[in-house]
């Protein structure tokens, strides 16, 4: 029997939200090429006042994939907290830890995996084996070839409810393996026998909170906690599931290093997972281990040290799920004032929930923004975007209606301020006006 991987123990002390002022109408930040007010309450839609930009209103913004630059920030405000140097003679072996299961996992990052899952409380990891991917794409992949039954005269089907994250038929099909296959949404599922149910929470492209849909025997879950973090959702409960996935590219937006995770139960699991890997990378870019394990300590650092805080204001307390939660927060306020503001689109209403880490009810601010269309004359509403210079992505690629588009909420200021403004602007045409 492997050994798990363990590490010391540090002390738990989550980084508090200071309470919004109920009486205020909103907060003000000085932004680089400008000032600009946010107004929560009813209040007029926030416009940019940035000037001398090098751009025009002509530029095409390209929201389709959630590319989580708007993060670049805070790191770069970390300066040498953050910076990572490897020696040319360190990392040169394929291997890592000869005593740990994940034999290529480098110490330093399991450690810093464990470490941070217990300062956020958002997953249980004692008795788990820690495995590390190329990014969760990759360990998706890695599950479903351990989690599928070899022995069955035809593929297993993976499936996940509507609307399922776009990526997952392609991930299954590609290879055409014998294995597993796409068995569609979740929700109309009714084959016997035996089944992998991809359990995405929060959800992408929606964002709401889901739990399995099949619910009967033969089947297996595989759970993708990607967005399971702070800044996007209230941490109700630690995770406790047989797989559970996770990724750097959304718990602190190093998504260039392509690091992701996996927490098993299943020793026999974890295992085919390891082989997977080995078979398809033979093991993870160490290089890219070390940095994801220096931004992983950077963030366990701000939210342990005292004074941390989640309101801006010029001091360096601010830890990294602090940023994100008022950053996020600032957006979804102002994306809903857009929304109402042209009167075109709606988006889905979140839940409030006590966040253990935050100590504080707290409202779901996902990574994308699910537009539906509400103008019954308009059928496409990633062509009506794309018409006024928006790149997102078609409810199609998600199972559903192209009445819907998922756009990221996730890129740097200036994209994300025209986005704010071009919805604004997109209004229906009276119906005299509007084509036969």
């Amino acid at each position: 029997m492997f050994n798990f991987c363990t590490c010391m123990n540090f002390k738990q002390e989550p980084c508090s939200d200071e309470e919004r002022q109920k009486n205020s109408p909103g907060r003000k930040r000085d932004m680089k090429k400008g000032i600009h007010e946010i107004m929560c309450n009813n209040a007029p839609l926030r416009v940019s006042t940035s000037e001398h930009r090098d751009y025009g209103d002509d530029r095409v913004i390209n929201l389709d994939a959630g590319d989580p630059t708007m993060y670049e920030t805070y790191w770069k405000k970390m300066g040498k907290k953050a910076t990572v140097v490897i020696p040319g003679w360190r990392s040169m072996s394929y291997f890592s830890n000869g005593r740990s299961l994940c034999w290529f996992l480098e110490p330093d990052l399991c450690q810093q995996i464990l470490r941070l899952h217990r300062v956020v409380g958002n997953a249980i990891t004692e008795g788990r084996y820690v495995i590390v991917g190329t990014g969760s794409s990759q360990l998706i992949l890695a599950a479903l070839y351990a989690l599928s039954s070899p022995e069955s005269s035809e593929p297993t089907d993976v499936v996940s409810a509507v609307p399922y994250y776009s990526s997952y038929p392609s991930m299954c099909d590609y290879l055409k393996t014998t294995l597993f296959k796409w068995g569609g949404d979740a929700s109309k599922y009714e084959k016997e026998g035996s089944y992998i149910e991809i359990v995405t929470s929060p959800n992408n492209p929606d964002g709401s909170l889901r739990g399995p849909v099949v619910k009967r025997s033969g089947g297996k879950l595989l759970h993708d906690l990607a967005y399971y973090w702070p800044h996007y959702t209230s941490i109700t409960a630690p995770a406790d599931f047989d797989v559970a996935l996770f990724t750097a590219s959304k718990c602190t937006g190093h998504a260039g290093s392509r690091i992701g995770w996996a927490l098993v139960k299943d020793p026999e699991i974890a295992m085919k997972m390891v082989k997977f890997i080995e078979l398809n990378t033979i093991g993870v870019s160490k290089d890219s281990q070390l940095r994801a394990a220096r931004m992983l300590s950077v963030v366990s650092d701000s939210c342990e040290q005292p004074g941390s805080t989640t309101v801006l204001d010029n001091r360096t307390g601010e830890s990294f799920y602090g940023f994100g939660h008022r950053l996020m927060t600032e957006r979804w306020c102002r994306i809903r004032q857009a929304v109402k503001h042209g009167g075109m689109f709606s988006l889905p209403e979140f839940p409030t929930a006590y966040c253990t880490f935050l100590h504080q009810p707290t409202e779901s601010r996902p990574a994308f923004a699910w537009l539906k269309c509400e103008d019954e004359e308009e059928e496409d509403c990633a062509g009506l975007l794309r018409r006024h210079k928006i790149l997102g992505r078609s409810g199609v690629s998600f199972g559903c209606s192209p009445e819907f588009v998922r756009v990221s909420m996730l890129d740097r200021d200036d994209n994300f301020d025209l986005l704010v403004q071009r919805i604004s602007k997109i209004t229906a045409a009276p119906k005299s006006e509007q084509p036969h």
